[in-house]
């Protein structure tokens, strides 16, 4: 009889461990499966509603004043150089259709010397330095200084980046810009470098802080939908990945 209870017992101990091993092995499967789910969710969110602005082959969808100033070469917007490898077009591209309230992410690169901009909002096309805002692009790598022309990510004469975020020349980084009504958000390498609100912008030539800008208009009463564009300004530049989101 004790031996009986005794084989029992243990019979009853492995069928025990059993239970708790497979109750650990649907555990670990289940944390696999939600953790996958999580990621496939964050990988919709995260090109949910996108729409491409530049195929990577040719400037379909763009509006251009010259056809020699911009090519596409290995899948990136750039600018034709002359037989001296020198830029000498000053010219932009511009989306076919008008943006108000959206996400613009794409990438830049830069050299030394590179002077470019994004526009967005732009309402004449014949008159974008006054009629649009304008986001810095240019090689501000290692400058401790931050300014409102001389940084990239700046809010071109009117606001300054919070940091100096851009990566070496030669290297690519990342841009969003989502504007929505009168905030505009600028986030540069995941770094947020501008939050602004154009209605602090109430008076034309001069910025919240006292100093100038170029603008014979308040920001306040810019248009709130117009064109996106990117600046040729004669200097090196590289744009991809240009996407953008309606809100």
């Amino acid at each position: 009889m004790g031996i009986k209870f005794q084989i029992a017992l243990k019979n009853r101990t492995y069928v025990s461990k059993e239970k708790i091993t497979m109750r650990k092995v649907l555990i670990t499967l289940m944390t696999i499966m939600v953790s996958f789910a999580v990621l496939g969710c964050a990988e919709r969110t995260g090109t949910q509603g996108f729409s491409t602005l530049f195929n990577g082959k040719n400037l379909s969808g763009w509006l251009t004043g010259s056809d020699n100033a911009w090519i596409v070469k290995d899948g990136e917007l750039t600018v034709r150089r002359d037989m001296d490898g020198k830029e000498h077009n000053y010219d932009y591209l511009w989306t076919a259709d008008k943006y108000g309230d959206f996400i613009l992410d794409l990438e830049f690169k830069v050299i030394e010397g590179t002077n470019s901009g994004i526009f967005f909002r732009t309402s004449d096309l014949k008159d974008p330095v006054y009629t649009g805002i304008e986001i810095q692009v240019c090689n501000s790598y290692g400058r401790n200084k931050l300014s409102k022309n001389g940084t990239a990510g700046a809010v071109y004469d009117c606001l300054e980046p919070t940091k100096n975020v851009i990566n070496k020349p030669g290297q690519w980084n990342r841009c969003i810009v989502t504007c929505k009504g009168s905030s505009i958000k600028v986030v540069l390498n995941n770094e947020q470098i501008i939050e602004m609100n154009l209605e602090r912008w109430t008076t034309p030539h001069k910025n919240p802080d006292d100093t100038k800008n170029k603008f014979g208009r308040a920001l306040k009463d810019f248009a709130r939908i117009g064109y996106i564009g990117l600046q040729d300004h004669g200097r090196p530049v590289w744009y991809r990945n240009v996407r953008i989101k309606r809100l």
